[in-house]
């Protein structure tokens, strides 16, 4: 039986790193933690009138179970906590190395299209090259 969501994640899903690890998040979450939402969904902004989908393009954002809004890599760090995987990304938040892992995930953000396209050949998810097609 699954446990209530502690996190509902927004996501790129036409940006093929963002969907791998998307994938990886859900094969991970057995007990039902995470509710995984494309920014790009046909219903994205009925069902989510709050978050501008271009503004979440941009960075990844994240709602937590208590309502608070996530941005960037805190999104990335709470939802790898909660299923307890690579617990050293929370030393992403440490006083000391927190400004530049985020400097870091904002320059990564900017141009995640570009690196997607370095390391898989593709600025975009197979499944929207088909789409585009």
């Amino acid at each position: 039986m699954s446990e209530p969501i502690q996190l509902i994640l927004f996501y790129d899903g036409h940006c093929p790193l963002c969907v791998k690890e998307i994938a990886l998040l859900r094969q991970r979450d057995h007990r039902g933690l995470l509710q995984l939402e494309d920014i790009h969904a046909p219903d994205f902004c009925e069902r989510y009138p709050q978050l501008d989908p271009l503004e979440a393009e941009k960075i990844l954002h994240g709602l937590d179970a208590s309502g608070q809004w996530l941005r960037g890599l805190d999104v990335t760090v709470k939802a790898w906590q909660l299923l307890n995987h690579h617990r050293w990304l929370g030393m992403t938040r440490w006083p000391l190395i927190r400004p530049v892992a985020d400097m870091a995930y904002r320059f990564f953000a900017r141009h995640r299209k570009t690196i997607a396209r370095l390391l898989t050949g593709h600025r975009h998810c197979e499944r929207c090259i088909d789409r585009e097609q």
